[in-house]
């Protein structure tokens, strides 16, 4: 058994399981190379060491809900429906949780994907007329405030020269 787990290669577990069976290993190793260990010391490494290699966590695959994470993000909020397109971006946000966490299980990979997947199959386009659409940003804001900051720049310029106009008569 200490063999068949020294064959393992640590970068396909997870993590925190990974760290949790090096002690375990460890003990296992020095039962082994102990010429007088008793049977029931080897018994209990043994057991130890099952049950340690068999707590291992295999990483999940996450290329695919990478993908569906990308996909979401590569569409215009501009042609869904507003009910529907906060539905994804939730999804998203959540999937992404679980693609940035290293401890995320296999069944919290599968259950991410599946409901993005939902959310992005649920997408209602933007119909005619639809008022319930997401609002177009067109930056005219930021040109009304910019216009706005000038005039007031303007006119407090206009006052300072006139005083300065004065002072010098």
């Amino acid at each position: 058994m200490v063999n068949r787990v020294l064959g393992l290669e640590e970068d396909k577990y997870i993590a925190s399981s990974w760290q949790a069976m090096l002690p375990v290993l460890e003990t296992a190793q020095e039962v082994l190379a102990n010429n007088n260990a008793t049977q029931a010391e080897v018994d209990k490494a043994y057991d130890a060491l099952i049950r340690a290699y068999l707590d291992l966590r295999v990483k999940p695959n996450k290329d695919i809900l990478s993908g569906l994470i990308n996909k979401a993000n590569g569409l215009n909020a501009a042609s869904y429906s507003a009910k529907t397109w906060a539905v994804v971006e939730n999804e998203v946000i959540k999937a992404q949780a679980v693609l940035e966490d290293p401890e995320a299980s296999e069944a919290e990979v599968k259950a991410a994907k599946k409901a993005l997947t939902k959310a992005l199959e649920g997408l209602e386009p933007v119909k005619a007329g639809d008022t319930t659409a997401n609002a177009i940003k067109t930056g005219d804001s930021s040109s009304v405030g910019i216009f706005i900051g000038l005039s007031v720049l303007s006119i407090l310029g206009l006052r300072i020269f006139k005083k300065r106009k004065y002072f010098f008569k």
